[in-house]
């Protein structure tokens, strides 16, 4: 690939956002470089006592329908398509009477911030592009001999080449340009797209699309030998990317995924009814607790497993305060995420110059509705995300025995930590806290039994003299299939079960809790987590 330098001798502006507008503007001009614009743009470029031509006088022809035709015209899209060095182009552009337009700078309607705002239906059509998007694909499509810029952040890499290659811009230079221009307006549409499926409440549209905007390239994926990087989408829910890292190193994609699920699964805990603690390790909670204040939840949480909470994330429901700070600097973390910090907090974390402590303002709503997705060979797989609540569901008692109040609010408490488990899911707990997790497995009957395997080595590093599993509850994220799975909850110490129900054999797991004496009671909702 050679230079092939192009001189650039027209621009057109047009951008909504007009952060560093005018000094890009007087830099295109003192390269000799014509402006041409639209509306509000010319009307800035203007004020700031630049000569510009208004897109109107190159046309031909007035803005018109409130702004909506202004740049959808010949002059227009054939000084950008049109090919320099072909001959037969560059006679139409004579007899036509088109000058070339050598950069194209249009950063597009505000539409993702415009829905953000919770704006109407009809404001938001309006801040749907047209004009933009056609000049940027054209541009992006003759990027041979057009350069294209898209947002703000690449002026400095045009006015560089310019002034660097005598007024011109470099082949490379140009083609980077229009793969970003095409992700741009890619992503935009996706944005409209999705929003359009929302407001029709269409759950399987015949094309899915989604965009988003790089917040960091990753040293690695989840292997070394994998490349990752870490994209926004318009979805502006609280969490690992909207925070503000405050201290530490940068985030790992390991990081980002575990921290994530950390911080989705604090979000069942309403930070107005308790403090709550969640230790994850590998995407899954090995440590969840409430208590009486932060530093109160997180020992409970830390005491169910803290082999593996060595090395893992921290949630909390509310601001890290001083005392807690101090217990989590004991062990070593790698994240940290939380609402706020004291300013005393986080300089105690200042201490552990790569422990990263993250504040992401509010708590995700679990009630929220929204989309995940992972990819499969060929295809996405897309689903609505899993935004039922404990607190939404009515716990209907299918045993002899009902669960003490004690029982029930354990049962609450470990269904609302199932649904954040990967399954096959077992979850022990007792006084609000969990005593023992069995994550993942292909039997139920071997996640109860490694769940109950860790509660007896908390007990021994603890020692107790029996694990906190004697006189806990048990919840399964989905129905026992036989009653051995249960049984062997029960053979761990369990008195009350929840779990969903629904299964062929579900008289002979209630009968056989029957015969034990155990409380069990059904959701009729289901937690898988793969």
């Amino acid at each position: 690939m050679t230079d092939h330098p192009r001189r650039v001798t027209r621009a057109l502006l047009s951008v909504s956002d007009k952060t560093g507008l005018i000094e890009f503007a007087k830099a295109l001009a003192a390269h000799d470089v014509e402006l041409v614009s639209t509306g509000g743009t010319a009307k800035a470029i203007a004020a700031a006592g630049l000569k510009v031509k208004d897109v109107s006088d190159l046309t031909g022809f007035p803005e018109m329908m409130d702004g909506r035709v202004k740049t959808l015209h010949p002059k227009v899209h054939g000084g950008l398509l049109a090919i320099r060095d072909n001959k037969e182009h560059a006679e139409a552009m004579k007899a036509h009477g088109i000058a070339p337009i050598d950069l194209l700078v249009v950063n597009l309607y505000p539409f993702e911030a415009t829905v953000d705002k919770g704006a109407g239906f009809e404001d938001c059509i309006e801040n749907i592009d047209i004009g933009g998007p056609a000049m940027i694909r054209a541009a992006a499509k003759n990027h041979d001999d057009v350069a294209v810029v898209v947002e703000a952040e690449d002026y400095k890499a045009v006015l560089d080449e310019l002034a660097a290659n005598k007024g011109a811009t470099t082949l490379k230079l140009r083609r980077r340009l229009a793969a970003k221009a095409y992700a741009r307006t890619a992503a935009y549409d996706a944005a409209i797209s999705n929003w359009f499926n929302r407001q029709l409440e269409i759950d399987a549209p015949d094309f899915r699309a989604f965009g988003g905007r790089l917040i960091q390239s990753l040293r690695y994926g989840e292997n070394p030998h994998q490349t990752a990087a870490f994209y926004a989408t318009p979805d502006k829910r609280p969490g690992v990317s909207t925070a503000r890292q405050l201290q530490g190193k940068e985030l790992s994609y390991n990081n980002i995924n575990d921290t994530d699920a950390a911080y989705e699964c604090i979000g069942e805990f309403d930070a107005k009814r308790t403090a709550a603690c969640v230790i994850v390790k590998h995407a899954n909670p090995c440590g969840v607790a409430e208590g009486a204040n932060l530093v109160d939840a997180y020992r409970k949480a830390l005491a169910c497993d803290s082999t593996s909470a060595f090395g893992g994330i921290i949630a909390m429901n509310r601001a890290l305060d001083a005392d807690t700070a101090r217990e989590i600097t004991k062990i070593f973390t790698e994240v940290i995420i939380a609402p706020d910090a004291s300013e005393e907090a986080i300089a105690i974390i200042g201490g552990r110059k790569n422990l990263r402590l993250l504040l992401a303002g509010s708590l995700p709503d679990p009630r929220a509705p929204g989309l995940t997705a992972k990819t499969v060979a060929g295809g996405l797989l897309v689903q609505s995300r899993d935004n039922a609540v404990v607190d939404d569901m009515t716990f209907k008692v299918v045993t002899k025995r009902a669960p003490t109040d004690a029982e029930m609010r354990d049962l609450k408490f470990a269904f609302r930590v199932a649904k954040h488990v990967k399954s096959n899911t077992i979850i022990y707990a007792k006084d609000l806290a969990t005593v023992g997790i069995g994550a993942g497995q292909m039997s139920r009957v071997d996640s109860a039994r490694i769940a109950a395997r860790k509660a007896q080595d908390a007990a021994n590093e603890l020692k107790l003299a029996e694990p906190l599993t004697k006189g806990s509850v048990v919840a399964s994220d989905a129905f026992f299939p036989f009653a051995d799975g249960m049984l062997a909850c029960i053979e761990a110490g369990a008195t009350a079960v929840v779990q969903p129900g629904g299964s062929m054999r579900d008289d002979e797991v209630i009968k056989a809790a029957d015969e034990h004496g155990i409380a069990m009671v059904f959701t009729g909702t289901r937690h898988f987590r793969h």
